[in-house]
């Protein structure tokens, strides 16, 4: 039965109390843009919020613990819903985990535009335009859990286009059967969609500003217009003011940029037209999968200091907050094949590389690249009995998941000395 057009901004797990990550060494200007980072981005929603002419605002929980985020959250929080009553735009709020209701302060009252939906049961509101109902909502704060009780939302069908909004996740097939046109979701930190969830969509918008390098790529809030025919089109649009990277590099890479300086230099550059000029938060992680390269790679530790000089202080600025440089596994085989000390030593590496056991523990087998088979360092110890006791205990000790890691770097380290390199670098700066 068509209806009326309308449009609302959905957005969730502002987390106004959680600063950003990756702070060390930064320079004092970004120091500060960053710790304001989460209030500007949430303010951000509010600003569209009365710039966009929507009809509402749905918010799905962990917008701030009230306690943790102290008076600059809180004051946000009010300001924007006060602006929004003065808009005559309502407010949807479904409490996920951090914004419990009954935390909320009772001597703090919400204005009356905003609904925030109880945690024992899940309310229908009709929303009315003109005295016109144009939509339902329907609304349930969180239980405490990571996951979305849809049980909990059974209402009475109705012929308006229905609104869901909570706080957790749920499959496809679960959320398709309670018939919410769209789901308003909240939880994960980043944009989320579940395909069939709802014929408008399933959405969690995720976090409007990113907190660390788990939590990579844009972030913001989404809009979504609903024609007379009850057809929704979803807009994202991003609010983050510092944006978190994880960028992988290879050796064909480095050896196509002839340095792997000359490369970060150029992917910075690339990168900062790609994100819209806003402040980068860059970590690195480069496999060297052919060995050739390593003259080309330098000091990683010089490399991270003058990435974060030449590009960290500009504005936008593209920080380097880690640079991790993987060794190879495998070496030239004419160097192998050397009848010298380098050959005997890459000869040694990958034997023991090779000396593998079956291992006992499935969650040991489940940390390993090799799915069950773990590096066995006694067989070295055994024949080099010269070591001292102590030597062969830590050898021994080495947990399991870490050994791949350490003969690596111990081979990398050898392979430098012996070709006359310098042994100055290790997998992570």
């Amino acid at each position: 039965m068509p209806g009326e057009s309308f449009r609302f901004i959905h957005a969730s797990d502002f987390h106004l109390e959680t600063p950003l990550g990756d702070l060390d060494h930064l320079p004092p200007q970004l120091r500060t843009a960053m710790a304001t980072a989460p209030r500007d981005a949430a303010a951000a929603v509010f600003e569209a919020a009365l710039a966009e002419n929507i009809d509402f605002l749905v918010l799905s929980g962990d917008l701030m613990h009230p306690v943790a985020a102290g008076p600059h959250g809180m004051s946000l929080l009010l300001d924007g819903f006060e602006k929004l009553h003065a808009a005559n735009t309502a407010v949807y709020w479904a409490a996920g985990i951090a914004d419990d209701p009954k935390q909320w302060p009772e001597a703090v009252p919400l204005p009356p535009n905003v609904t925030l939906f109880p945690r024992d049961r899940a309310v229908a509101i009709p929303h009315q335009r003109a005295g016109r109902t144009v939509c339902s909502v329907i609304g349930r704060s969180s239980e405490g859990r990571s996951t979305l009780h849809v049980a909990g939302f059974q209402t009475e069908t109705t012929d308006e286009f229905t609104v869901g909004v909570g706080h957790g996740i749920a499959d496809a097939s679960a959320l398709s059967g309670a018939r919410m046109d769209y789901w308003a979701l909240g939880g994960p930190h980043n944009h989320t969609e579940i395909e069939g969830g709802a014929t408008a969509g399933a959405i969690a918008p995720g976090s409007p500003q990113g907190r660390n390098g788990d939590e990579a790529g844009p972030h913001g809030y989404v809009v979504v217009d609903v024609d007379a025919e009850h057809t929704a089109r979803v807009r994202r649009v991003e609010t983050d003011r510092f944006r978190y990277l994880n960028v992988a590099i290879d050796s064909d890479e480095i050896r196509s940029a002839g340095s792997l300086r000359n490369l970060l230099g150029q992917k910075i550059g690339t990168l900062t037209n790609e994100h819209g000029g806003r402040h980068l938060l860059i970590a690195w992680e480069v496999t060297l999968d052919n060995a050739e390269v390593l003259p080309s790679v330098g000091d990683p530790t010089e490399l991270l200091r003058n990435l974060r000089r030449d590009h960290g202080t500009t504005n936008p600025a593209a920080w380097t907050t880690r640079l991790t440089v993987r060794p190879p596994h495998n070496y030239p085989k004419s160097w192998q094949d050397e009848d010298t000390i380098l050959g005997d030593f890459l000869r040694a590496s990958k034997k023991f590389a090779g000396a593998r056991v079956r291992g006992n523990s499935t969650d040991e087998a489940s940390t390993t690249p090799t799915g069950g088979d773990r590096l066995d360092l006694m067989p070295f110890t055994e024949e080099h009995s010269d070591l001292s006791s102590t030597a062969s205990s830590l050898l021994g000790d080495v947990p399991a998941d870490q050994r791949e890691a350490i003969l690596a770097d111990a081979t990398l380290l050898g392979v430098e000395l012996l070709r006359g390199g310098k042994p100055s670098w290790g997998r992570k700066s």
